[in-house]
């Protein structure tokens, strides 16, 4: 089987590690699948190329087995790019685990032989995407930022630049859209909307850029997949995902998280829960297994209720959604387009009888964080004993 690897960093470092799930293999001299792409035979492709910047970060991790020391400092390249603000600032993006625990962040423009400070604005842990900024304003002279294009179709050509493993200049390789989905984020541990493709996206790649073949930034590539039964799958972050982290980051000036219902639920496509449910033929949904007893759903929701509509979106019995012309995806995917606070109108059927309810979405939380958000552990000493947090990241650092 495989897994979904963050190949963003190249690491200069090659004795560390981030993990099982952003670990950087030993990667042979091949040629990369997809070719050079003919990106530069567009008349944007040079002031596009140059929107594109090499990032250089130094990381101290937390020793979460001794929460009062840190690890040894490592070094990590990996690529990012220009965009403007909502209030015409001079912004960067990258991805989330590109600058994890940072210490120091420095951004090298293409053709450039400087490198400029860069300060962390925001860190969206959960969609694995970064905000920097660079001060000096002499970084800022004769670039242009890019534009984001909307969403591909199936069989659009791509083409993704960045600064992979293999040479320190820049790189382009071309693919094909091959899926959209709502897909697994390694890093934050979260399920959001992806664009699969065939381009050869390696160690070094995540946080640059995507492109389609008019010179618009389609996404940000952040992850592969992994696995002896699997080549040429690559994963972009698409600009609805985006363009929710920006417009977070504008309304509250911090990255608040993608919302959710608060409940686990299943599938109905067996006609003999269909009956203990007495759901009718040709009512459709989604069964509640579990209530989160700490969001707002759980004064409303009961276990064993049909969520057949998302505000007034109907929800097939295997939980999709139409999606397009011709397309279906998960629901989850309704509620990431909401924000923390927002509310839904949900549909649900209940003894029988359809009901029509309002529920504020919130953020997610469980018992034990997948991460701590850059943060570092707390402890507690107490006549020789250590309490610390339980955390994914302390369980894996132990055992």
């Amino acid at each position: 089987a495989g897994s979904l690897d963050k190949v963003g960093t190249s690491r200069s470092v090659s004795a560390m590690s981030l993990g099982p799930a952003s670990s950087v293999p030993s990667v042979p001299l091949v040629p990369s699948v997809g070719g050079s792409a003919p990106l530069e035979t567009y008349e944007a492709a040079p002031s596009v190329m140059d929107s594109v910047v090499k990032v250089f970060c130094v990381h101290t991790q937390p020793n979460y087995s001794l929460p009062w020391q840190r690890k040894r400092q490592f070094s990590s390249t990996s690529s990012g790019f220009m965009v403007k603000g909502p209030k015409g600032e001079n912004w960067l993006l990258t991805n989330a685990h590109s600058v994890e625990y940072h210490s120091q962040v420095k951004i090298k423009k293409r053709g450039d032989d400087r490198k400029f400070i860069a300060k962390v604005l925001s860190v969206g842990e959960e969609c694995d995407i970064a905000l920097l900024s660079v001060e000096d304003g002499e970084f800022w002279e004769g670039t242009q930022p890019l534009s984001f294009g909307d969403l591909p179709s199936l069989q659009d050509s791509v083409y993704v630049v960045g600064y992979p493993i293999g040479g320190d200049t820049i790189s382009v390789t071309s693919g094909v859209v091959s899926r959209i989905e709502v897909t697994s984020y390694a890093h934050g541990a979260s399920e959001l909307l992806a664009v699969q493709i065939d381009a050869a996206i390696n160690s070094g790649n995540s946080g640059g850029p995507v492109f389609s073949e008019h010179g618009d930034c389609i996404g940000i590539a952040f992850q592969s997949y992994a696995g002896s039964d699997a080549e040429n799958i690559g994963y972009v972050i698409p600009t609805p995902v985006i363009e929710h982290f920006l417009i977070d980051y504008e309304r509250s000036g911090k990255f608040t998280g993608f919302p959710s219902i608060g409940i686990q639920w299943q599938k109905v496509e067996s006609e003999a829960l269909r009956r203990w449910s007495k759901m009718e033929r040709s009512q459709k949904g989604v069964m509640v297994r579990k209530v989160q007893p700490t969001g707002d759903a759980a004064n409303i929701l009961r276990e064993g209720d049909i969520l057949m509509s998302f505000d007034g979106v109907e929800i097939a019995s295997d939980g999709t959604v139409p999606f397009r012309s011709g397309e279906r995806i998960a629901f989850s995917y309704l509620t990431s387009q909401k924000f923390s606070g927002d509310e839904c109108e949900l549909r649900v059927l209940r003894d029988g009888q359809e009901n029509t309810f309002r529920v504020k979405l919130h953020q997610y939380k469980g018992l034990i964080p997948h991460h701590l958000s850059g943060g570092d552990p707390s402890y507690l000493v107490v006549a020789g004993g250590i309490f610390t947090t339980a955390t994914e990241p302390y369980l894996m650092s132990e055992y």
